[in-house]
Parts: structure tokens; C-alpha cells; sequence
């Protein structure tokens, strides 16, 4: 039995990995696919902590900056935990290796990104995440931890509120099985994938982690913030990194007329484009001004998939985009050591947590210092738990083992659900989306329980046993089903406009009413919910 099991292989789990080890523990490391392939990859722009080596800068400002970014729905003492590790936390991926960029004084070099007061994101060109996730995935190799790939999470292992490990489906073999331990940690990524074909995120972005908590009477907060990228091809929703505004890009109509100041936050940047389309306007990204000499120096990861996804050279022509879902600021809720509220033995960091750090809008270069920072902090709280330890397969295997079995009975299913999981999340964009109306969602909430209750009549065509893609998918769509239930409800809940919900029929933020974390999670088979109020004021 390990010590410690962390099921996500990206940034956040195996910073915690890496702590975990480091303090001595015995480390599994679990993922739904191959490590290198993780979100953690398409965090281009940087990463935050105020060095001030571009520009005067400092940690109380970094605080400051990311508490406005989220709209005073967040823990005043978990920012500033979180802004005060960032100079150790960059420092650490230093000694790793990480080939940060260099100012001409060999310091670490720093850019802008939206909302930020000073030049704070540390970056390695715009492939920055990529190079943080392949630096972490070489050191736990060099540390020998252990890491199984192609494992989908179906069910955590629960005895009186004790989390004792998880249930997986092995991709390869079609086995289910179950893997216990002391403690876990859940850092399974986002949800954005809810707004399937309209977001940045990856297709392994579908909640996983935060679906298993639920059903294991784990606690959801705050579901409704869903972050809205600016920046993303107009054509594929291809992310175009902040760091294009952050170089000094323009935001331009098809007059060429600029009509918002770049570097606002992004919810603020997100409306902004949005009405302008709205009202019959194309929008562009212009970077023709930088030159194709720095555009290629700081930015050539950009400069390729303009060209391409949407046949243009940013250097010489305006780039179509468009804003799409990007982030899930909720998630699973935890305390300021991240446990899993309602679970022992559990934590959660990254994505697929809520620690209170993005509040209602994450600042832009917050997410990579979350998984680093956070995810160190989830590893070494981890170490030294203890559980009640049996060798008796538990009740959670028999009962997955008797569903997937189900799944591959030669039944006929009457529903293609991969074009309902389309139409879906094209419903989500229109009616869950930037800006949203309560009897729009709540006729996609009634559309989402029907989709729900009919369950029965999808399935899998493919009958295969090993490799099996399709029973991933169907998995997954489930799992967003369940998300988007929950996502939508507390939307309807928050009759105010607050960061990246934006409601038209309540324009203002309302704190005397709303000022508050939505939370939910399932007692007797049914879902609830209540609100909490924010127990830390923010300044």
C-alpha cells in the first residue's frame, strides 16, 4: 500500500509528488492519460511572483492585485500564502531545471499579464507550462515515483467518511481495479470541457475528481465561475496566450479600432469582445506592430498556430478570435490545508480544487503558481496519515466492476451521444456562457436532468474490452452531465453579477446577499445546496 496516492499527472500532482518524496513517503502517481500530455501544457504566458526583476514590483502588490481580479470571494490568507511562495516556488523549479527566460542581467525575465499591476509572470517564451511539466515529470522519473499511466478514475474508495483509496478503469486492459492507500490527493484538472468544441482546455478536461468527491459525500464549491478566455482562435478556439497582449498586442473591430484597454482582467477583456460581437463585429488580435523578429523570439509557439489553424502570419495580418471557456475557478472544496471538506484522509490542489484563491475571476499567471505552490503544500500535508488497513476488495470495486460490465451487455441504445455532448456544449456557450439569463438556464438545467434520467438509452457500440476509447468517452460524458447539473444550479442561485457570472438582469455585485461561497454536495441520493458566507473579509 503506498502512502500516498495522487491521481492527475499534471503540474499540481507532481509538485506534490516530488514534496511527498521529499519528505520521505511512498508515492503513486495515477493519470487518466500520459503526464506530458496534461492542461498543465497549454499554460503559455507565465507564472507569477513578484521579483521585481523587470520592474519595481512587490508581494503586497501581487496580493492586491490578484483579491481585486476576484471580486472579494476569496481567502485573504490563503492569496497571501499563495503570493508569498511564489519567489520560493520559482526558485525551487530553478533548481529543477526549468530554461526560464533571461533579462540581460541573467535574472529570470518577466512580462505583463491582465490585471496585474507590474511585470510579474515569469515565462520560458510561451511555452512555459510545457517546459515547468516536462522539467517536474524528469525529476520524479530521477526520483524513481512511480507513475501508472491510462487509468481513469471511476469511484474513491469510502468507509465512514475515510477516503481509502480509488477505483480505476485500466484503459489498456478494460480491468477495473483498486488501488488503496493512507491518503490521496486529487489533482484531476478542470471542467471546462463542459463547453465541449468552445473551449481551450484539452478533452480529458471533464471533472472527474471533482464527480468522485461528490458521489463520495465530498463537498463542490462556488461551480458557477467558469473563466472565459479572451484570446482564442476564432476558428479552432486554439488558445492564444496572454502573453500576446502582454508584449503589447492590440484588441481591434474590423475598423481596426481598438475598444478596450488589453490588459483589464480577463472577465472584464471576455465582455468586452463579446458584445462587440454581439453587435455584428468581427474581432482581431493585431501583433502586426511587434515584428516578425520578436514575435518569433518571445512568441513563436503563437506565431505557429495562427498559421497554422487559421492560415494567418501574425506578423503581417490581423488574427480572428473569439473568447471561450478556459478555467473553472470551483471545484472541490478544501480547507486552508487542502482537505476535502466531508472527507478524511482526502486532498485536492490545482484545477479540480477550490482553495479560495481565484475567487470570481483567476488573475492571468495565478494557475501555474497555484499547482507549483499549492501542490508542494497538498504533498508534504499528505505525509504521516494513517487509515484503516485491510486486504478485503471493498464494496466501491464490486460495484464499478458490475457498471462497466453493464456498459459492454449487447443491448441496443437509442441515443448517439457524442452528438448530444456537441449540441451540449454549444447550449452551454450560447446559454451558460459570458453573459446569462436565468430562464435560459434554467431551461438548459431541465434539458441537462432529461439528458440525465435517459442515460439508460445510451451506451458504447464498441464492444472491445482493451483500449477502448469510446467506453472512456461515455465515462466522461457522464461525468459532465453531473458537472453541468450542478454548474448550472448554482448560476441560478447567484442573482448578481460578480467576475466571470455575469447575469443581464442583475448587472451589479451584490455583497450584501451574495457575498458568499455556493456550496453542494448529495445527502440521500439527492443533490443540495446552501450558501457561506465569506468568513474572511477581503480589503
Amino acid at each position: 500500500m503506498p502512502d500516498i496516492l495522487i491521481i492527475g499527472s499534471g503540474g499540481a500532482g507532481l509538485s506534490a509528488a516530488l514534496s511527498a518524496k521529499q519528505a520521505g513517503a511512498n508515492v503513486l502517481v495515477v493519470g487518466k492519460s500520459y503526464p506530458t500530455a496534461s492542461q498543465t501544457s497549454m499554460a503559455q504566458g507565465g507564472m507569477n511572483a513578484a521579483l521585481a526583476n523587470v520592474m519595481p514590483d512587490s508581494t503586497q502588490a501581487h496580493i492586491d492585485d490578484t483579491i481585486k481580479s476576484a471580486h472579494a470571494l476569496c481567502n485573504p490568507n490563503m492569496v497571501k500564502q499563495l503570493c508569498e511562495d511564489a519567489p520560493n516556488s520559482i526558485a525551487w523549479l530553478e533548481s529543477l531545471g526549468v530554461p526560464f527566460d533571461r533579462t540581460d542581467e541573467s535574472k529570470v525575465a518577466q512580462r505583463q499579464m491582465g490585471g496585474a499591476s507590474s511585470k510579474r509572470a515569469c515565462y520560458a517564451q510561451d511555452y512555459t507550462g510545457l517546459k515547468i511539466l516536462h522539467t517536474l515529470y524528469d525529476s520524479c522519473l530521477k526520483e524513481n515515483i512511480e507513475i501508472r499511466e491510462e487509468y481513469f478514475l471511476l469511484n474513491l474508495i469510502v468507509e465512514e467518511k475515510t477516503v481509502l483509496g480509488a477505483i480505476f478503469l485500466d484503459i489498456v486492459t478494460g480491468e477495473v481495479k483498486e488501488i488503496k492507500a493512507k491518503a490521496t490527493i486529487l489533482a484531476t484538472g478542470g471542467y471546462a470541457n463542459l463547453y465541449k468544441n468552445f473551449t481551450t482546455n484539452s478533452e480529458g478536461a471533464t471533472g472527474d475528481g471533482i464527480v468522485a468527491v461528490l458521489r463520495a459525500g465530498g463537498t463542490l464549491s462556488d461551480m458557477e465561475f467558469i473563466q472565459f478566455h479572451p484570446t482564442a482562435l476564432k476558428g479552432s478556439a486554439t488558445l492564444i496566450s496572454e502573453s500576446a497582449r502582454g508584449e503589447g498586442g492590440y484588441l481591434v473591430n474590423a475598423k481596426e479600432e481598438r475598444f478596450i484597454n488589453e490588459l483589464l482582467p480577463r472577465d472584464v477583456v471576455a465582455r468586452a469582445i463579446a458584445e462587440q460581437i454581439t453587435n455584428g463585429e468581427e474581432v482581431f488580435l493585431d501583433l502586426r506592430h511587434l515584428g516578425e523578429k520578436k514575435l518569433l523570439k518571445l512568441m513563436p509557439q503563437e506565431v505557429r498556430l495562427c498559421k497554422l489553424h487559421e492560415n494567418v502570419d501574425p506578423a503581417k495580418e490581423l488574427v480572428p478570435i473569439k473568447p471561450v471557456a478556459h478555467y473553472s475557478m470551483g471545484g472541490i472544496d478544501v480547507n486552508e490545508n487542502l482537505e476535502v471538506t466531508g472527507l478524511k484522509n482526502c486532498y485536492a490542489v490545482g484545477e479540480c480544487s477550490n482553495a479560495k484563491v481565484h475567487g470570481a475571476n483567476r488573475l492571468g499567471g495565478n494557475s501555474l503558481l497555484e499547482i507549483v505552490s499549492l501542490g508542494r503544500k497538498a504533498g508534504s500535508n499528505a505525509v504521516g496519515c494513517d487509515c484503516h488497513r485491510t486486504d478485503n476488495h471493498t464494496i466501491q470495486l464490486k460495484e464499478s466492476q458490475e457498471y462497466i460490465e453493464g456498459l459492454f451487455e449487447e443491448y441496443p441504445w437509442e441515443q448517439n451521444f457524442y452528438q448530444i455532448q456537441d449540441e451540449l456544449g454549444e447550449k452551454f456557450y450560447q446559454y451558460a456562457g459570458i453573459v446569462r439569463d436565468n430562464s435560459e438556464l434554467n431551461n438548459l438545467l431541465n434539458e441537462v436532468r432529461v439528458l440525465k434520467a435517459n442515460l439508460d438509452n445510451m451506451g458504447i457500440g464498441d464492444k472491445n474490452r482493451t483500449n477502448n476509447n469510446n467506453l472512456v468517452d461515455f465515462l466522461q460524458f457522464q461525468n459532465m452531465l453531473e458537472i453541468g447539473e450542478v454548474v448550472l444550479d448554482a448560476a441560478l442561485v447567484r442573482d448578481e453579477s460578480r467576475g466571470a457570472h455575469f447575469k443581464s438582469a442583475f448587472p451589479k455585485k451584490d455583497d450584501k446577499l451574495y457575498k458568499v461561497h455556493s456550496l453542494y454536495w448529495i445527502e440521500d441520493q439527492v443533490l443540495q445546496n446552501k450558501l457561506l458566507k465569506v468568513t474572511n473579509e477581503c480589503k
